[in-house]
């Protein structure tokens, strides 16, 4: 029973989350991987953060910065 919990939350669909990993990222913004890094490294604390030794995407507020960017 408990493993059946476990597998319930992580279908967690990606469009509802809210930080995504790089990959996620990769995946659901049509971006490259490096140039997704490069962005979350030159922007932690914007849309980024750092969990560990590993970058998440908020998700949200990475959409509202492509909205406001003439490119990438």
């Amino acid at each position: 029973m408990e493993e059946i919990k476990k597998a319930e939350i992580n279908d967690v669909p990606i469009c509802d989350k809210y930080a995504l990993t790089i990959k996620e990222a990769v995946a659901y913004f049509n971006i490259g991987e490096k140039k997704l890094r490069k962005l979350a490294f030159e922007n932690t604390g914007r849309f980024s953060l750092m969990s560990g030794n590993r970058y998440l995407i908020i998700r949200t507020k990475f959409e509202k910065y492509l909205e406001n960017t003439q490119g990438i």
